[in-house]
This record gives structure tokens, C-alpha cells and sequence, in this order.
């Protein structure tokens, strides 16, 4: 398996969240599920790819790219 960020998913791709590198994950998105050993899914990007829309383990929300870009996962 190959290890990369949510940023570098594309549309439809899922993977399990391994890390986060450099950043202090914000309590909401704690509170959303992402959290390590989690699925995502990438469901939709904004045109100009920022933000991402994702599924979370059943939770939807959207992130910024640079948060994204952050969040270390494994892609399945």
C-alpha cells in the first residue's frame, strides 16, 4: 500500500487515515471522525480544488487543500 495525503486522492478513492504531520487536528474535526484508522473517501473537489468534500467513516464534510495536504493516509 502506498502511503500519500488526502490532498493527492482523487475523486471516488478511498484510503485509511495513518497520520497527521505537523499540524494540532482541530477538536471539530476530531469530533467528525478523522481520526487515525479511519476510511475516507474523496466525493467531490470545488473547481478549483479547494475545498474537498469526503466521507469520514459516515461522516460528510469538507476540508481545506492545506489541511488535506496534512493528512497522512494509506490508499486501498
Amino acid at each position: 500500500m502506498k502511503v500519500s495525503t488526502i490532498a493527492s486522492l482523487q475523486k471516488g478513492e478511498r484510503a485509511i487515515i495513518k497520520s497527521f504531520e505537523g499540524i494540532d487536528v482541530p477538536l471539530k474535526l476530531i469530533e467528525m471522525g478523522c481520526i487515525e484508522g479511519n476510511y475516507v473517501e474523496v466525493l467531490q473537489r470545488a473547481p478549483l480544488k479547494d475545498p474537498i468534500y469526503l466521507n469520514i467513516s459516515g461522516t460528510y464534510l469538507a476540508i481545506r487543500i492545506e489541511v488535506a495536504s496534512k493528512i497522512m493516509v494509506e490508499k486501498l
